[in-house]
């Protein structure tokens, strides 16, 4: 038998002369149309060199090969593969069978004791608790200021500085204030300044060494003072340290974890640079907490967080104690000194440029020139200088305006030697071509 009680309550059945039912609905109708928008988050988000190099409509000169300067990726051009115990290690992983399925979202147990085992040292001390594997360092510091950061609070970062901070900020509803770092200081932190930003909603201090875009390595005495300020000032700071330990002969890397008891540290590192594989998505967060402040809400939350994707490759996680331990020292010291060799071949033939004025870089894989505008005056700024060097010479600069640095542009310095001293040659006759003495300036230009 028919249960009419079971009919929704807002319909009524008719029979009409015809013997056949009819449903009227008395819910009010809409007009059924199609009406799909973007979210807020993702029109929120702004990648600035994306922006600015696609916008880039010039075409390179078609008679000299493109040489591209402006891509962060070491593999490109093949001449710095990753060492054969690396790519060994992911073979033998692979055929071992063993890491098809899933693990744990924040990495296996045995990978995060291996990084805590490689990192650990008596001034930081790290336990496989204390690790985060993540996809790549890109979203270890997704993680970080997801897990630090609401929306309307706001963190502060470098300028110039790696983009990725800003889009992920943003993108979440986080202010970004940008201190300032000083070229004639070999890029330090103006640490005034950087205090002075500080406010009752500013969560999370960004110290990026070595640095990208400028190459540059803090030493330990300024690394001690930008320390002091966070402690004074009672901010949590993520240690962006991708590039840790690629420094050059003249220069030492001073994990910052290592220099204070006092100041809460999440570090963010990964395979991509040191190891050269950029595309295996291997990162991690090193959690230094030894006062406690994080305390478990912290670590719960990255955990919650990192739930989200599952976790990275867990091929490479099979792969990392050989990585870590079975990389000889020579294939570290081989890269540094190609890079090295790179960088001060670059620095010494821009520097002889007139309107130039490259800054001499420490470690890392970049160098940054800044542009003498007054002596270019057909170029508003960096970006035209730039995108009239494709033009003409087909080497592709970024302006330094994606980093928030106008009149500056960085210089990969990763390719062939051969292929950089031909684009030193290019950016040189460039130059040579749209120099102009500055007004009141006519007595130097003639010497």
């Amino acid at each position: 038998m028919q249960d009419h009680g079971s009919l929704p309550s807002v319909l009524d059945v008719h029979v009409n002369v015809t013997g056949r039912s009819s449903v009227l609905g008395k819910v009010k109708s809409r007009k059924a149309r199609w009406s799909v928008r973007p979210s807020e988050m993702s029109n929120k988000t702004f990648n600035p060199i994306r922006a600015i190099v696609d916008n880039m409509k010039v075409k390179p000169n078609p008679n000299k090969t493109m040489i591209a300067l402006s891509i962060g990726d070491p593999t490109v051009f093949g001449n710095l593969p990753t060492d054969p115990e690396v790519t060994q290690a992911m073979k033998d992983a692979l055929d071992s069978g063993k890491f098809n399925g899933y693990v744990p979202s924040i990495g296996c147990l045995s990978s995060r004791e291996e990084v805590a085992s490689y990192y650990h040292c008596p001034e930081a001390p790290l336990e496989a608790k204390d690790v985060i594997l993540t996809s790549g360092c890109s979203q270890a510091i997704e993680l970080c200021l997801a897990v630090l950061a609401n929306p309307g609070q706001n963190i502060l970062v470098p300028r110039p500085g790696f983009s990725l901070y800003r889009t992920l900020a943003e993108s979440m509803g986080i202010e970004v204030k940008l201190y300032n770092l000083l070229p004639e200081k070999n890029w330090e932190i103006d640490l005034k300044q950087l205090e002075s930003l500080i406010d009752e909603k500013t969560v999370c201090l960004i110290v990026n060494n070595p640095s990208n875009p400028c190459g540059s390595v803090f030493s330990r005495r300024h690394l001690q003072k930008i320390l002091a300020v966070a402690a004074r000032q009672c901010v949590p700071i993520l240690a962006d340290e991708i590039y840790g330990d690629m420094v050059f002969s003249d220069s030492k890397f001073e994990p910052l974890a290592t220099l204070s008891s006092n100041v809460p540290i999440l570090s963010c590192g990964g395979l991509a640079k040191r190891w050269l594989v950029p595309g295996w998505r291997m990162g991690w967060i090193l959690i230094h907490d030894r006062r406690d402040i994080f305390g478990n809400e912290i670590r719960d939350g990255l955990v919650k967080l990192s739930q989200r994707i599952l976790g990275p490759c867990t091929l490479v996680q099979g792969a990392l104690k050989s990585i870590l331990c079975r990389t000889p020292q020579e294939f570290y010291h081989n890269t540094l000194s190609f890079l090295k060799s790179n960088a001060d071949l670059c620095y010494g033939a821009l520097a002889a440029i007139p309107g130039l004025r490259p800054i001499r870089p420490s470690g890392a894989m970049y160098l940054m020139v800044g542009i003498e505008m007054e002596h270019f005056p057909e170029f508003e700024n960096d970006v035209e200088f730039t995108e009239q060097l494709v033009a003409e010479q087909s080497v592709h600069c970024l302006p330094a305006t994606c980093f928030e640095y106008p009149n500056f542009f960085r210089v990969v310095i990763t390719v062939p030697e051969v292929m950089m001293l031909e684009a030193c040659s290019r950016i040189q006759e460039f130059c040579e071509q749209h120099y102009h003495c500055a007004e009141g300036s006519q007595e130097e230009c003639d010497k």
